[in-house]
């Protein structure tokens, strides 16, 4: 039997007086792939931010990778984990070239200074690169970078360090539908890879699931509207109630689609 991953019982975040999280519970075993989908303010990020030990509840207990929050040191439990989100991209120094941005996800950093990194790092940072169709790009400066080749970047510098938990936060916001599909190409290979991370994703657009994802948790207002098998979750019914529009929800050659029946 597959060991939990992540373990959340009764999770609450409040921020001033507003609850972004509420009375969560959700439990991530190993080799899952999850997505996380909901509206704009229903705690996605807040949530997946907990997942990383980026961010602390404010009621209930996080156990991740056997770690409590609160009880463990974050700085030796955040290696452990992949992140590749928006805000990561913000804090990249200016200059930092693509191959080194990879590589210091080895000492959990960003911009290169006097690490030394051998024969083995780098060629994992390569091979890393060349799977997600970035291997042209790695003496590029990030900053030069398209925002879908930014992307795929973040998520091999996120599977540097060999994570035990791959988290990527809207990986497909912000590209075009040519990138949006040829990064959910590459999402859908990840996911299919047994030797590959357990994975949990968060999107706005049940478009945006790549096939292979297993499991999927609806959040709206901070709290869960359903969570399961992804095929139980994704109905008409309980994404419906997620986003507060009728919709009709179809799944073709593996892929979802949901669109509103008024």
């Amino acid at each position: 039997m597959a060991g939990e991953v992540l373990q959340l019982r009764g999770v609450g975040v409040r921020r001033g007086g507003s609850m972004l999280l509420r009375d969560i519970t959700w439990t991530v075993d190993e080799g899952d792939r999850w997505v996380i989908v909901g509206p704009n303010g229903a705690g996605k990020t807040t949530l997946l931010q907990i997942a990383g030990a980026m961010t602390h509840p404010t009621v209930g207990t996080a156990e991740i990778l056997e770690e409590e929050l609160g009880r463990t040191d974050v700085f030796e439990l955040r290696p452990r984990i992949g992140l590749a989100s928006s805000s990561l991209a913000e804090k990249v120094p200016s200059g930092e070239t693509v191959i080194d941005l990879v590589l210091t996800a080895s000492y959990a950093i960003l911009g290169r200074w006097r690490e030394e990194y051998d024969t083995t790092d780098v060629d994992r940072a390569v091979a890393l690169l060349d799977a997600l169709g970035c291997a042209d790009l790695m003496r590029r400066t990030f900053t030069t970078l398209s925002e879908g080749e930014r992307k795929r970047v973040q998520i091999a510098r996120a599977l540097m360090p060999d994570p035990e938990l791959l988290l990527l936060d809207e990986p497909a916001a912000g590209l075009d539908l040519g990138g949006r599909e040829r990064l959910v190409e590459r999402l859908a290979a990840l996911a299919g890879d047994p030797a590959a991370p357990t994975m949990a994703m968060v999107t706005h657009h049940v478009e945006e699931v790549p096939e292979g994802f297993t499991h999927a948790l609806l959040l709206r207002g901070g709290g869960i509207v359903a969570h399961g098998k992804v095929d139980e979750v994704f109905t008409a019914e309980h994404l419906s109630a997620t986003f507060g529009i009728p919709l009709t929800v179809d799944r073709r050659n593996g892929r979802w689609y949901a669109r509103s029946t008024r």
